[in-house]
């Protein structure tokens, strides 16, 4: 990781879960995080949990990622203070778990869920692309992808989540060679975690014996990844936790 110490990093869906933890320990690492949210407070409330030396390199910014003005906004922003970006971590993802692909009056939470989890990635990599390309930056974009990006699991009320993580396995791979096309070094890779314990599990007891993956497992996979010497590329991470069933 000492080549991106100094360096800009950018994390969406920064608020809770794996990209709160993965603020933290880019800014461990050396890097000047901002972290993309629309809770953008929360972000803030992460530098009272680091030291004071990792604290004055995290940022946050409110961005709402289901918006392509928001997402361009918050990118020129940064550009402007920070000078651009040279890491991205694809985070911010939703799931809406009240309805089925059948159920009446759901086309409010499905476009939801692609305009997070498909559209929000797609532009952000635009928008960091661009950043990179502009200051000859061989940069490095990460996607925060599922295991259920490769495989049907028949988890209830999923409706179109499945279908945009395998969008995303797809677009990671699209990227790839649009990266390549373009004469460039920057590197793309996905991260395609089960089950993780965050705040997108339900509460109750239907997870209560299911395996699970801590969000630091998950970022030290981002760490692994961003660490791989500069001809090195990581293409696709699968991390299970021990005794997943699927």
């Amino acid at each position: 990781m000492d080549r991106w110490i100094g360096k800009v990093a950018i994390v969406t869906g920064a608020s809770s879960g794996i990209g709160a933890t993965a603020v933290k320990a880019l800014a461990t690492a050396g890097m000047v995080v901002i972290g993309l949210a629309r809770r953008a407070e929360r972000v803030l409330e992460l530098k009272k949990t680091v030291p004071p030396e990792v604290a004055h390199r995290i940022h946050s910014h409110r961005c709402d990622v289901t918006s392509e003005q928001s997402i361009v906004d918050a990118f020129a922003l940064i550009d402007h203070q920070f000078g651009g970006v040279d890491v991205l971590i694809n985070n911010a993802g939703v799931s809406k778990l009240t309805c089925t692909l059948l159920t009446a009056g759901n086309g409010a939470d499905l476009r939801t869920v692609l305009d997070t989890n498909v559209m929000g990635l797609v532009l952000c990599s635009r928008e960091a692309f661009q950043s990179m390309k502009r200051r000859s930056i061989d940069g490095h974009i990460v996607n925060i992808n599922s295991i259920l990006g490769h495989k049907y699991i028949g988890f209830p009320n999923l409706n179109i989540y499945g279908a945009s993580k395998y969008a995303v396995t797809a677009i990671t791979e699209t990227l790839r060679n649009d990266l390549r096309n373009e004469g460039t070094r920057v590197k793309v890779t996905s991260i395609s975690p089960g089950i993780v314990r965050t705040e997108m599990v339900p509460e109750g007891d239907q997870f209560q014996d299911t395996p699970m993956l801590e969000a630091d497992d998950v970022v030290s996979a981002i760490l692994y990844a961003l660490g791989t010497p500069p001809h090195v590329q990581v293409h696709e991470v699968i991390i299970k936790p021990v005794g997943e069933t699927n």
